[in-house]
């Protein structure tokens, strides 16, 4: 869930709740607690927002700028990261440039924003096996020319749709990825999200495929999961084992729709077997990036703001820079560094806002862009995926 607005020159958030004061001679604030997850509702406003003012926004899952083809012609569309490096720096970024990026996200009222994404496992209906990506390939594909998408591409392979403001991802282990468009109400919004699930359901029974609702892999080992055809994602492979003992656990089997964490706990099988755990995918956070995830201790000062998160984010590990179509490993390096020109994987050169917002996308608890992403949740039954904006919308 996000909820963003602005009152004069700051920018606050309370526990899970916007109220904004004017500080015309103080910082810009946010206090928010933070938690992560996968399935995630987004808004954007002062507070939840009354049921009749709602509307979903849409969350990328940012990989790179990529082709779409669409009844035989090719239009260039934003895969994730959603911005190409088509703006070359100049000058040295400032941390200044970076917070009022943040602060940009900031709406009045009437532009109150709440969006839901979710993710499944696909597998065979047969043997129970994961779906494997020419599955997936031939799914997407279908659902594209069934219900008229527009592919992403990445080189000669499909990893995703776009339709308006809607897309269709692609998460590490093939995790099918949801992403929903601007919607007036709570009623839309699940409107929206049943429209997708008959598009996929109709596509994939006739190839015999199914889709659980769990946030974790509850049968196969990591090494049954198929890894997707994404540059952004052999970067993370390669370097989550460094970090973190589940990272790849986290990539490749687990799945979200957050407290809501307790309430959409979801995951209790690893392998075949109860694991021990209601919500397996917690577990599996304790262990993945400590330099990404878990609680910020500072965001619950009252002081805390755009400018405190940027200092964090600016040591937070990098993954990659995106350059000419392509993912430049820099897993492990500094985006302050970056901003210095001093990169070793690109020496003397500076960032642009498109880096920042790609880097921005690598931090995994509850997630501050121009929006904030509620990150907490495990995926579920189907029929469960419009409780959770309804939650977070009525959550005192």
């Amino acid at each position: 869930m996000a909820l963003m607005s602005q009152t004069g020159s700051s920018h606050c958030i309370q526990s899970e709740l916007i109220h904004c004061k004017a500080r015309h001679n103080g910082p810009k604030s946010i206090a928010n607690t933070m938690e992560t997850t996968k399935t995630k509702a987004i808004f954007f406003g002062l507070r939840p927002p009354s049921s009749s003012s709602l509307k979903a926004t849409q969350s990328w899952s940012l990989d790179g700028t990529a082709l779409v083809q669409r009844r035989g012609r090719l239009v260039t569309v934003a895969a994730s990261p959603p911005t190409e490096d088509t703006v070359i720096a100049t000058e040295p970024l400032t941390s200044e440039d970076l917070i009022d990026y943040l602060a940009s996200g900031c709406k009045p009222k009437e532009k109150w924003r709440i969006g839901t994404e979710h993710e499944k496992f696909g597998f065979e209906v047969g043997t129970r096996r994961p779906m494997k990506y020419e599955q997936i390939s031939e799914l997407l594909n279908s659902i594209s020319e069934r219900f008229d998408w527009d592919k992403i591409m990445e080189g000669e392979n499909i990893i995703g749709l776009k339709q308006g403001k809607q897309s269709i991802s692609l998460e590490p282990g093939g995790q099918f990825e949801f992403s929903g468009a601007p919607l007036e109400t709570l009623h839309q919004t699940c409107a929206e999200v049943n429209s997708h699930l008959y598009q996929v359901k109709a596509v994939a029974e006739e190839m015999g495929i199914g889709f659980p609702g769990i946030g974790f892999q509850p049968k196969w080992r990591r090494e049954n999961i198929p890894v997707m055809p994404k540059g952004r994602y052999e970067i993370m492979k390669n370097y989550m084992p460094k970090v973190g003992s589940l990272g790849l656990d986290m990539m490749f089997r687990t799945c979200t729709v957050q407290i809501a964490t307790a309430l959409f706990a979801n995951s209790p099988f690893t392998e075949g077997k109860p694991n021990g755990y209601l919500r397996m995918r917690s577990q599996i956070w304790t262990d993945t990036d400590n330099n990404r995830s878990g609680m910020l201790p500072f965001v619950f000062d009252d002081s805390f703001g755009f400018e405190q998160y940027v200092e964090y984010a600016l040591d937070v590990p990098m993954y990659f820079v995106y350059r000419k179509k392509k993912y430049v490993d820099c897993a492990g390096l500094s985006f302050r560094n970056f901003m210095a020109g001093k990169l070793p994987s690109l020496p003397g050169e500076y960032p642009n806002l498109n880096d920042w917002e790609n880097h921005l996308t690598t931090i995994f608890p509850v997630r501050l862009k121009r929006y904030l992403e509620m990150r907490g949740a495990d995926g579920g039954p189907w029929r469960r995926l419009c409780a959770l904006p309804a939650f977070w919308v009525f959550y005192p």
